[in-house]
């Protein structure tokens, strides 16, 4: 690692061999903390390049424990966090929301690094049991229309960095890494960036998959539709900037959409909402992030079509449904 260091801090950048050569060494525990705690911080004092970004997905990919569910066409909703807005848990609430709707979802999600509670502490704190066994995530899909892939039970390089990002407490580059390396590959993805560098990095990342996509980013910084500001949207076809009047019918404050101070709190306001208790701002927002998800499976006709289909899961207590069928399966 010394022989890296060294080479990273006179400037130099990685191929995309040596990128992955790295991911693969930590995930085999032959670096000390410290170690790799410097390597990270490389990253943040400079951008990541394509290549270096690419060679890391490769190694996570290449160890990768990989999930069979049963020829099902899945969407994932997952945001690269790192944004430092903590708010409330809005791409897993869609992800509910989406599965009342009868789509099928595999959320792919992780622990808080930056923010009070991250997906994977929500779905704890409300009892979900995290699991790597197929034959089970089959079954919460066919009942639930959701699993849940918490990162560390599928990617043995991400279970090595977990206590040093923790630590570290600022965005790194496994927030980017994230949503591309979902162990179900799943056939369409919301992607939420944190800037607009990140925005186009993914935008030619996803283009070399093959899959549907959407790319979203607030241009205020939040890493999901966020309805206080506008909103770029980047698909398989395209680009443009959408209002949040278009996307939600309204705009609404930062502190409308705030996430609470500890994990319980987070999941208090999580099951309120699922359960049809929350405000307008917070349904507004969970609806527009939603039908973006929705609309991008090409199963709707317009956006309007898509928002529609998110306001009934909800009120009709079908997204509910999703999280309580889950929940029954632990």
């Amino acid at each position: 690692m010394k022989k890296i260091l060294n080479y990273l801090f006179e400037h130099k950048t990685l191929s995309r061999e040596q990128a992955k050569e790295v991911l693969l060494n930590i995930s085999k525990n032959m670096y000390n903390e410290s170690e790799i705690a410097s390597f990270i911080t490389v990253f943040l004092m400079r951008s990541i390049t394509i290549d270096e970004l690419q060679g890391f997905r490769d190694a996570l990919l290449e160890l990768c424990v990989r999930v069979d569910l049963n020829g099902h066409d899945v969407i994932d909703i997952v945001g690269t966090g790192g944004d430092g807005k903590n708010t409330f848990n809005i791409s897993t609430l869609s992800c509910f929301i989406v599965a009342g709707t009868g789509n099928k979802v595999a959320k792919h999600g992780n622990y808080g690094a930056t923010s009070i509670s991250g997906s994977s502490n929500v779905m704890e704190q409300l009892g979900y049991i995290f699991k790597n066994d197929a034959g089970a995530l089959q079954k919460e899909i066919e009942t639930a229309n959701i699993c849940f892939l918490h990162a560390p039970m599928f990617h043995p390089a991400l279970k090595a960095v977990g206590p040093i990002r923790k630590n570290l407490g600022v965005r790194t580059f496994f927030n980017m890494l994230g949503p591309m390396v979902n162990p179900a590959f799943p056939k369409y993805q919301l992607v939420g960036v944190y800037n607009l560098e990140m925005a186009r990095i993914y935008n030619y990342l996803l283009q070399q998959g093959g899959g549907k996509f959407t790319i979203i980013h607030s241009l205020d910084g939040y890493d999901e539709i966020s309805l206080t500001g506008d909103t770029k949207v980047i698909t398989n076809e395209g680009e443009k900037i959408v209002t949040a009047e278009v996307l939600g019918k309204r705009m609404v404050n930062p502190e409308d959409i705030y996430g609470g101070n500890t994990v319980e709190e987070a999941a208090k306001i999580f099951l309120k909402i699922l359960k049809g208790e929350g405000t307008w701002a917070q349904n507004a927002v969970v609806f527009a992030n939603s039908a973006m998800a929705l609309q991008s499976t090409g199963q709707y006709a317009t956006y309007e079509d898509a928002y529609h289909a998110a306001v009934e899961s909800l009120e009709s207590g079908k997204a509910y449904e999703s999280l309580q069928k889950i929940i029954s399966l632990q």
